[in-house]
């Protein structure tokens, strides 16, 4: 204030809501702030008394001065009140806030500093909105829309990917439609779209994982119909998990039955501290679930990676095979969890000793709800979809003697979905080829990449994906 006074002519307005000494004179005194020009002396009272009062005597103090800006502070009825004033008379506003929010909105400070803000601005908060970014599907974000810049400013909830993913989301001021880059209608682009893959000879159909399963239901359909060639970005991606689920099955669950009950959660091959950074918070680590009601307290955390990454910090196990022998390890805890004996000499081979395994076989065969979670690391390295297929299969040998389930730590927001649609509506989960009239499933053959660089296609629909 002493800053800006040197340059502008300040008016300084007390509401007096807050009157005890404590609360009142000695921040004047202490910070050497001026004497307030107004004291409305509002005192106490009950939320809709302070903010009649407030809103009458700041009302009475802008219409006679008019200023050019009004700059409220905090969180209390003053500065919600103040905010209200001088967005009905058009008068900008500043607010400044300092500390933490709860996000509580029983308590009165959350909602005074939420509705500030939104007169602040031509703001609209947008509350309980998906973030599709990664597989985590946060749906608890409160967006922050500048309705006159036509962007979203603030993503509360939203971990640095999805910050930054929402922050690139504007409303584009570009054609709804083009053919041969000239705008047209909707619906003439509609019409050139259809007949281009009506008289093709091998039309594909790629994508998907940014788009509502009832989207990609009917993209089945068309495909189908035109006789194509669908895939999903699964084939350049988790690819090889598709191939074990096709071929051994899955024990799966929600992320949400894994915050509730999962007392052993098992990383295989992945890093969501930076790949997913709120899968340890929300779901699987420290969140206090129905059965684990003291959160990481009553959760065992391994950690299964070649490397040393930053999601080693919330281990409380810590196991580093050697480089390729991922599938190797699997295989040796799917002996011990049968009871088959195991040389010594496993160590020598996989990097990892035999106490470490039987202890971690213990540990999964007695722990009441268990979950591999298992990613690229695992996937995409030597052994590939037989890897994933050994982390399955030991999943389906666990439960003979507890529940335990296996889940990929996927990207894109619902290319779990598309996997799902595809496999319902085909029998496979992506690679799927309608060419004789029934779906066939040959990844190599009937993937997007392969379709594309053996020039077989000669049309491509490519939907939500980039």
């Amino acid at each position: 204030m002493r800053a800006i006074n040197k340059k502008l002519q300040v008016k300084l307005l007390h509401t007096g809501q807050h009157y005890d000494n404590l609360m009142d004179k000695i921040f004047f005194k202490e910070l050497s702030i001026k004497k307030p020009d107004f004291n409305l002396g509002v005192g106490s009272g009950s939320h809709s008394y302070q903010l009649a009062k407030i809103t009458l005597g700041v009302e009475r103090i802008l219409k006679k001065y008019k200023p050019h800006i009004v700059i409220v502070v905090g969180d209390v009825n003053s500065t919600l009140a103040s905010a209200l004033v001088a967005k009905r008379m058009n008068i900008p506003i500043a607010h400044v806030e300092s500390g933490l929010r709860s996000f509580d909105h029983s308590m009165p400070e959350e909602t005074n500093s939420k509705k500030t803000e939104e007169q602040n601005k031509n703001i609209k908060i947008v509350e309980d909105a998906t973030c599709t970014f990664c597989g985590c599907v946060c749906d608890d974000m409160e967006l922050h829309v500048d309705v006159d810049e036509k962007r979203i400013i603030k993503a509360k909830n939203a971990c640095v990917l999805g910050r930054a993913w929402f922050a690139e989301h504007t409303i584009e001021d570009a054609p709804a439609a083009l053919i041969d880059g000239k705008e047209v209608s909707v619906e003439e682009a509609v019409e050139e779209a259809a007949q281009t893959l009506v008289k093709a000879k091998f039309p594909i159909t790629y994508g998907l994982s940014d788009t509502t399963s009832e989207a990609q239901k009917q993209a089945v359909a068309i495909t189908d119909y035109i006789k194509g060639n669908i895939d999903t970005t699964t084939s350049v991606c988790h690819g090889p998990s598709g191939l074990a689920f096709q071929g051994v099955g899955e024990s799966t669950s929600t992320l949400g039955e894994v915050k509730n009950r999962a007392d052993l959660v098992i990383y295989w091959g992945g890093n969501p501290a930076e790949s997913h950074p709120r899968h340890f918070g929300r779901y699987a680590v420290t969140p206090k679930g129905m059965f684990t009601p003291n959160g990481k307290k009553d959760r065992t955390v391994v950690l299964v990676d070649v490397r040393k990454t930053k999601s080693a910090g919330v281990a409380d196990i810590l196991i580093r095979p050697k480089p390729g022998k991922d599938f190797e390890v699997l295989w040796a805890l799917r002996a011990l969890v049968k009871g088959v004996s195991i040389s010594t000499d496993i160590e020598k081979e996989t990097g990892v000793p035999l106490e470490v395994l039987t202890d971690l076989v213990d540990r999964m065969k007695n722990c009441r709800f268990g979950v591999l979670f298992f990613g690229m690391g695992l996937t995409m390295t030597r052994g590939r979809h037989f890897n994933s297929g050994a982390l399955l299969a030991l999943a389906t040998d666990l439960n003979e003697y507890t529940h335990f389930v296996a889940k990929p730590v996927r990207g894109h927001g619902n290319v779990t979905g598309a996997d799902n649609v595809v496999s319902w509506q085909t029998g496979y989960p992506f690679g799927v080829n309608f060419s004789r009239g029934y779906p066939r499933f040959n990844p190599g053959e009937f993937t997007t990449v392969d379709t594309l660089s053996n020039g077989d296609a000669d049309a491509a629909m490519i939907i939500a994906s980039d």
